[in-house]
């Protein structure tokens, strides 16, 4: 509506002006020249010399009869001229009346001129009105084409979208929207809200409790709900949330996954209120129970799954604190015969490897991530954490390289008073950590190796040079798939994306 109205403006102005032009009496601007002629007779008051009165006193004039200053309306000349012919008579002729630009008389209006403004006052703004209805007309007609374009393809996009569900195999429940909307109450109870989609607590017909995510807008997250159903659907650990089903109906994308009641682990490592800080048990036990679910993700399974967001918010706990994986998203299947696979950056700021400059990972860059939760579990605090009051103290791996060359690990440990009656057992598990967080992919252990680690069927290898720990947060391109690393507010779904 705004460029009708700068299409319409400037030609209603237009018309307006030519209306006020014909109408305005002053229109004619030709001016009336009036001289005396031969038999014409001019009464002027003159003197007895010939010249006019003193008063109002005479112009000025120069030489050739002009005036040197602004002229009155009318210049009379001063003295009459007699010309002489040859045949002895005389002439007398009267003086002559100047025109000046302050005796332009306006012609009255015509009879015609008048029929014209009528008739422009009254065809000019039907014809505006027409116009501005065709207008708008015009640009009705080519929304509602741009409409059924864009509908003939989100149509056909959303048949191949659907193709691809159908094609999988081993797949959960399939829900209807109306099943989930009355599951939830009309989904009445957020537990969490993120960029693609919120979490709402519900209760099947059974009595079941369950967690649903729903993707809040439809062109977003297709792929993402792809991978989640594809990947978590056809696989099954404990130390992984289990999804119990989902909707695929038009453009409602819903999953429901079972319900965890602790919510997600970032809530309880970075939350300093000491009602909800773990005892040094529980956290060895959450650390354990993660590289036991990505050892199944990386080894155990047909294809071998990298899950690509690794972090606090997508490991959630349930009623007896045993830690589960959730939110595969962004997972990547990599073949057994691929050393490497070539993927777009995605994951989550603070959490990935350095290899993700170069786009060229391997299931490797979970243990990365998995090297950086275990610091946050110990030390109680986020690798990157902006909050901190001294800049340097924004990154928590140049701080672990320093007080590992020192040989001051224990000073990283969580204050709380339960870590420090185990800070031995922390310690060495920072050095676990530590050997997770290797610049070079090649040098970092399996994640069936670190479990055999916790588990105390192999020891930690000794490290003598800490310099790989050098950190550098890497920066995906514009356009990529990235997560906040802010923490979500408590969620059963880790804050959904």
């Amino acid at each position: 509506m705004a460029s009708l109205s700068f299409l319409s403006c400037p030609a209603l102005f237009l018309s307006l002006w030519v209306v006020v032009l014909l109408i305005s009496p002053s229109h004619s601007l030709t001016p009336i020249k009036t001289t005396a002629t031969k038999n014409d007779t001019a009464s002027v008051v003159v003197n007895s010399n010939g010249t006019p009165p003193t008063s109002p006193p005479p112009p000025v004039v120069t030489s050739n009869g002009t005036p040197a200053t602004s002229p009155p309306p009318v210049v009379v000349t001063p003295t009459n001229t007699t010309n002489s012919s040859s045949d002895g008579t005389t002439t007398s002729v009267s003086p002559s009346i100047e025109p000046s630009p302050s005796n332009f008389v306006p012609p009255p209006p015509t009879k015609r001129s008048r029929k014209i403004v009528i008739i422009l006052a009254s065809v000019l703004p039907v014809a505006m009105i027409a116009a501005f209805f065709i207008l708008i007309r015009v640009r009705y007609i080519r929304k509602q084409r741009s409409k059924e374009k864009e509908g003939r393809g989100s149509n056909a996009d959303h048949e191949e979208w659907e193709n691809s569900l159908l094609q999988a195999t081993n797949l959960p429940k399939s829900f209807t929207y109306q099943d989930l909307k009355s599951a939830t109450d009309n989904f009445h109870k957020e537990l969490g809200r993120g960029g693609f989609g919120s979490v709402f607590e519900g209760s099947l017909r059974d009595g079941t409790k369950v967690a649903v995510k729903r993707l809040d807008r439809s062109g977003q997250g297709k792929k993402e709900f792809l991978a989640e159903v594809k990947t978590i659907g056809s696989i099954h650990h404990i130390s992984l949330v289990r999804l119990v089903g989902f909707c695929a109906e038009k453009s409602h994308k819903l999953l429901v996954y079972e319900y965890m009641s602790n919510g997600s682990l970032d809530k309880w490592i970075f939350n300093k209120n000491s009602e909800s800080t773990l005892e040094w048990k529980i956290r060895k036990k959450i650390i354990l129970n993660i590289a036991k679910g990505l050892a199944y993700l990386h080894e155990d399974c047909k294809m071998r799954i990298a899950h690509l967001d690794i972090k606090p918010q997508n490991i959630l706990l349930d009623c007896k604190f045993d830690a589960k994986l959730s939110d595969f998203g962004l997972a990547r299947l990599i073949d057994r015969d691929q050393s490497q696979v070539i993927t777009q950056t995605r994951g989550t700021r603070g959490y990935m490897a350095p290899e993700w400059l170069s786009r060229k990972i391997t299931e490797k860059v979970d243990v990365y991530s998995f090297g950086i939760v275990i610091l946050e579990i110990i030390c109680g605090r986020k690798n990157l954490d902006l909050s901190q009051p001294e800049e340097d103290d924004y990154l928590l791996l140049p701080i672990v390289k320093q007080k590992a060359e020192e040989n001051q690990l224990t000073e990283l440990v969580d204050k709380c008073t339960n870590m420090q009656q185990f800070i031995e057992e922390a310690v060495e598990m920072i050095r676990i950590a530590i050997l997770c967080l290797h610049n070079d992919p090649t040098k970092r252990p399996s994640m069936s190796n670190v479990v055999k680690i916790l588990e105390g069927v192999k020891t930690v290898e000794a490290v003598s040079d800490y310099g790989f720990l050098t950190y550098t947060v890497v920066e995906a391109p514009p356009k990529v798939v990235m997560v906040p690393s802010e923490p979500q507010s408590a969620s059963i779904l880790s804050g959904p994306r």
